[in-house]
């Protein structure tokens, strides 16, 4: 199992990449670690943050996709109808864009942490953008 620390805001969250379930997003985004950027908060999908990715390309198509991903959930939309992102749930999400509802790949689940999540998100909303940051553990 792949272990990764994800630092976002002001909290540090360890989590694992679903190699089983999404292998090839698991791998392009291996890749790139570590890996720097900044959340915002959905703008359709409920409660959630994303990083937008415009263009960008994981050369991945759908795999372990889901549309409903749980809190602590993370997946990766890999464009398409809507532009690429990584979002993560911290409470109920229905995944869509102004197109309407989109799947992304679930590829990394939160295994500690979890309390915070809801922090983070009013966070994210209330005060903006927040420094993400992912990298082995």
């Amino acid at each position: 199992m792949t272990k990764l620390k994800i630092t976002a805001g002001p909290f540090t969250f360890d989590a694992r990449l679903e190699t089983e379930d999404a292998p090839k997003t698991c791998a392009a985004f291996l890749k790139r670690l570590p890996y720097e950027s900044k959340i915002v908060h959905v703008r359709w999908s409920g409660e959630g943050v994303w990083v937008p990715l415009g263009d960008e390309d994981f050369g991945v198509g759908y795999e372990n996709h889901t549309s409903h991903p749980a809190p602590g959930h993370i997946i990766l939309y890999p464009g398409g109808i809507s532009e690429t992102e990584i979002l993560l749930a911290y409470g109920g999400v229905d995944f869509s864009s102004k197109m309407g509802q989109l799947a992304g790949n679930h590829f990394i689940t939160l295994t500690s942490g979890l309390e915070n999540l809801k922090t983070l998100g009013n966070l994210t909303l209330w005060e903006g953008a927040q420094s993400i940051r992912f990298e082995l553990a």
